[in-house]
């Protein structure tokens, strides 16, 4: 989380030009305006502005607006319009012409340009659309004639950026703020405390900026590698409270809101190293200085921890005339209370049932001191737990089933899953790609993501406030990589949240996008520009053999392919129906328009073997991401990669293997095999035992290979050669780690068991 851009500030006087082409007459879906308008209609001619041409502000606007349009403008033009009495560019406000909040009409006309906003807000989004259709040409600068009606979907429209793992500067912070507020992104969460650093001053405890905003090192590449590596540099920062009164009223002169996040009880071990008395054991604690979850988090039965943190909200609320605050409350491990004899005291002096009940009672506690001041809660959907108190939020981020559920229960929601808004997750499954936390959210995902589920009635649907992007920043250690993450999915966020749900078309976001990167390349943003390569469905025939399906959105581009494993060019064949693929080998392909490559080379191979496309039946369904939804994928000739993003991965929480292709007749077999992915800084552990059976009648089996030790931290790859056997059925079973052990990474929680590509030969 994933085009934002205007750095009005200091990038603005670099842009010198941007091309928005022309839209076809009678069409809702224009090119140039994102996100794209409820209605839009063209009128024909256009408006050609001028020295003379000049602004009239009505009653009850701010400046700012037009501060920045006029810098905008400038930076085409070469010269500033001017504020007149009567001019040709009118912006008045009018609710009882324009009734939805934050939304404006915009009227071009040959003679003169009128922007009516509902309030200061909806004139204000008037004018980022007008700057989107503004055209330099000859050096003339012209809109052509149009009305636009438009008003957003969602009241609440909102980006995540963690700044704790990595620190960006106060300029960095207002450039994005400039992004968010073109294309009508109202809300920025502010991420300023974790594990890995406190971002924010806090005057009556010095410590957490002299100690708590650095770390003593940084993990060197990704958190699942083992074993870990460090760079052996001090790292940290911090923004001091006039940094953030700038920040915020930066924020607030282009309408945003900065909700601000301080994490509780969990994510704390940053506090903790400057403040040990405030964890269950005394410490001694460090900052952390590398990604994950940890054990150490506030004692909840220390009456000190809540005094700490009424403390920090006191000094942080004044900052923030935000009417939410976020406290975090999320994966907050229960082992140190467990054994906390404070915590347990608690537990037995409150009535409580457990460690679960402990964590409510810790958040509803935080939240009655909140509410106390004027103010009320956002918080990670764990937070349901235990219940809340009317006025609280739910951010929805392990899925939509917390979403849902606080919507059942008519508490207010933000949808935010991590499946489908994550600007932190792979964008692309070319290889190269620069590392990132996982997953896989490619533009479309996260341009389709639908916020309101049918799981709610009509009357639940309306506590859903709107969606929210995420970009947790491990891996983006500098603004560039920042950018490169968020763009240009969260543009793709920006009309998820703002557009009208049957105004909503891929093709036609994509067409505008496209008028976009003129516009990103001269702002100097670091943006993944990659919605034009090729994509690939991998689906069984009804002859059970494997189909590969190739498409790309390029615009009149041909997709030339290779089955031999060479490059493809011109020359190569080209794709014009799905491929079934009958033999092992590598398809590469590549699209090409106006006779050159557009995008990177495509390549996927193949193993074929006698379990394609065979029936195989699972005694345990896989789970969460690791469900790929049929069993079609462990029999489909592919390899799932060391990321595991790609849908390859059969996931099992806790559960065991169990699963039996069917081949359909009896057939020689003399090696079986499979893949095993072990990463136990992931949560991913080696089965302590993997067998394989063989049957000729499904009922009795006879072991042919058995395995306990997997060595390889990664993929594991399983190949045993047997002696020849007739079976028909081939069993293959996995005995789950259980419950990870004392020690380990994430100890209590359960293993998961991760398994792709059952190979029969």
């Amino acid at each position: 989380m994933i085009k934002l851009i205007h750095l009005y500030k200091f990038l603005l006087t670099t842009l010198s030009l941007i091309l928005i082409a022309g839209y076809s007459s009678a069409q809702i879906k224009q090119q140039g305006v994102i996100p794209q308008p409820y209605q839009f209609e063209r009128n024909g001619g256009s408006f050609t502005f001028s020295a003379a041409t000049g602004i009239t502000i009505g009653p009850g606007i701010k400046t700012g607006n037009l501060i920045f349009f006029n810098r905008y403008f400038k930076s085409l033009a070469g010269y500033q319009l001017k504020v007149k009495n009567k001019g040709n560019i009118n912006l008045k406000i009018d609710s009882s012409k324009v009734a939805d909040p934050e939304g404006y009409e915009l009227v071009v006309t040959s003679k003169q340009i009128n922007i009516c906003g509902h309030d200061k807000a909806g004139v204000f989004y008037g004018l980022q659309s007008l700057i989107q259709l503004l055209r330099s040409s000859d050096g003339k600068i012209t809109v052509e004639s149009c009305t636009i009606q438009d008003h957003p979907r969602f009241a609440y429209r909102g980006m995540l950026l963690d700044v704790s793992r990595h620190f960006f500067a106060a300029e960095d912070i207002k450039k994005w703020i400039d992004m968010l507020a073109l294309y009508k992104i109202n809300t920025f969460h502010w991420h300023l405390t974790d594990d890995q650093g406190w971002r924010i001053e806090i005057k009556k405890y010095p410590l957490l900026q002299s100690i708590s905003a650095y770390r003593d090192e940084t993990i060197i590449g990704h958190k699942r590698d083992s074993p870990h590596l460090f760079d052996g540099k001090r790292y940290g920062g911090y923004y001091t409270q006039e940094d953030v009164k700038a920040i915020v009223k930066y924020a607030t002169d282009r309408h945003i809101t900065i909700i601000p996040e301080i994490e509780m009880p969990g994510h704390a071990l940053a506090a903790l190293a400057a403040y040990p008395q405030l964890g269950c054991t005394g410490g001694p604690y460090k900052t952390a200085t590398y990604w994950g979850i940890f054990d150490e988090v506030y004692c909840a039965g220390n009456d000190e921890t809540f005094t700490f943190l009424q403390n920090v909200l006191d000094e942080v609320l004044p900052l923030f005339p935000s009417k939410y605050i976020h406290i975090g409350g999320d994966e907050c491990p229960k082992t140190k209370w467990k054994t906390c004899p404070k915590c347990q005291k608690r537990i037995k002096d409150e009535h409580l049932k457990d460690e679960h009940e402990l964590q409510s009672y810790f958040v509803g506690r935080m939240e009655k001191y909140l509410n106390s001041k004027g103010r009320q809660i956002i918080g990670w959907d764990e937070i349901l737990e235990g219940g809340l108190t009317p006025g609280a939020t739910v951010m929805s981020w392990t899925g939509e089933e917390g979403g849902i559920a606080a919507a059942k229960q008519h508490h207010n929601a933000i949808m935010t899953p991590e499946k489908y808004v994550y600007l932190d997750y792979y964008q692309s499954l070319y290889p190269g790609e620069p590392i990132t936390a996982g997953g896989y959210t490619p533009l479309s995902k996260v341009y389709n993501y639908e916020p309101l589920t049918n799981q709610l009635s009509g009357d639940e649907a309306r506590y859903i406030k709107g969606v929210q992007a995420n970009a947790w920043s491990e891996y983006m250690p500098s603004s560039a990589r920042a950018e490169r993450q968020l763009f240009p999915r969260m543009l793709a966020l920006a009309e998820v949240a703002w557009s009208a749900k049957e105004n909503k078309d891929y093709d036609g976001f994509l067409k505008r996008l496209r008028y976009e990167q003129p516009m990103l390349k001269k702002l100097n943003i670091n943006a993944a520009i990659t919605f034009d390569e090729i994509t690939d469905n991998v689906s069984e025939t009804a002859g059970h053999q494997v189909s590969l399906s190739l498409s790309t959105t390029l615009p009149g581009g041909k997709i030339f392919y290779t089955t031999d494993g060479s490059a493809p060019g011109l020359g190569s064949k080209v794709y014009n129906k799905a491929l079934t693929i009958t033999q092992s080998g590598t398809i590469k392909a590549a699209v090409f328009g106006n006779g050159k490559i557009a995008g990177r080379v495509y390549e996927k191979s193949f193993a074929i073997h006698k379990g394609i496309g065979k029936t195989v039946t699972l005694a345990n369904q896989p789970q969460g991401a690791y469900n790929p939804g049929n069993t079609f994928g462990l029999v489909n000739g592919l390899f799932g990669s060391k990321l595991y993003n790609d849908g390859q991965w059969y996931g099992f929480n806790g559960n065991d293997l169990d699963a039996v292709v069917d081949l359909g007749s009896v057939q020689k077999i003399s090696r079986v095999g499979i893949n095993i992915l072990k990463y136990h800084w992931q949560k991913m552990w080696e089965p302590t035992l993997l067998t394989f059976e063989l049957s000729t009648d499904g009922e009795n089996y006879t072991e042919v290979y058995r395995q306990t030790e997997f060595d390889a931290n990664g993929i594991n790859t399983v190949k045993a050669d047997i002696n020849p056997t007739q079976a028909r059925f081939v069993r293959v079973r996995g005995t789950n780690k259980g419950i990870i052990p004392p020690g380990e990474y994430i100890a209590g929680a359960k293993a998961w068991l991760l398994v792709d590509e059952i190979v029969i030969k």
